[in-house]
């Protein structure tokens, strides 16, 4: 297993809408549990494979206290059911940058495994925030899509602020 190279916003390829798994197998797999090492290396607690420029349609979380309930979902689909809530998230690709956005507090995923077997289940709290937020990036779509034009830029300057220095 090796880490990966998480993107950073506002770079342009974490807007890239990833397309579907269609050949699967042990290279998913591995790629699967790649994500997984980089995710918990982070730490954070879920990662899309559009954060590492890989734009396919595989997401990895675990929200767990122990860090041993990772899921790995290949084409997720959702369906939202719940009470919208807002719910303070984070984003590895946005280290350091926290803001409330509205989420589902209850969802039904639809996902495959790396091997191919499709499987379903409910999730709820904070597994189905952290899966609607990862689902969001394999659509080019970021946390901070959901809040004002001007958060947005202060949020774009804070970190570019952030990479100018530490550089």
């Amino acid at each position: 297993m090796s880490l990966l190279n998480i993107l950073r916003y506002p770079d342009h390829r974490l807007r890239t809408k990833a397309r579907p798994v269609v050949d699967f197998g042990n290279i998913i797999e591995n790629f699967a549990n790649d994500l997984l090492e980089t995710m918990y290396a982070a730490p954070g607690i879920g990662l899309a494979a559009t954060q590492v420029d890989v734009h396919s349609r595989i997401v990895v979380v675990d929200t767990s206290e122990n860090r041993d309930e990772p899921h790995i979902l290949v084409n997720p689909s959702l369906e939202l059911h719940g009470e919208v809530l807002k719910v303070e998230e984070g984003c590895l690709s946005l280290p350091g940058i926290y803001e409330p956005v509205s989420r589902s507090q209850r969802i039904v995923v639809q996902a495959q495994t790396p091997l191919g077997e499709s499987f379903t289940f409910a999730a709820e709290g904070m597994l189905a925030v952290c899966i609607q937020h990862e689902c969001d990036h394999l659509e080019g779509k970021l946390f901070v899509d959901y809040l004002s034009s001007l958060k947005r830029n202060r949020i774009r300057k804070k970190l570019n602020k952030q990479q100018t220095q530490s550089e």
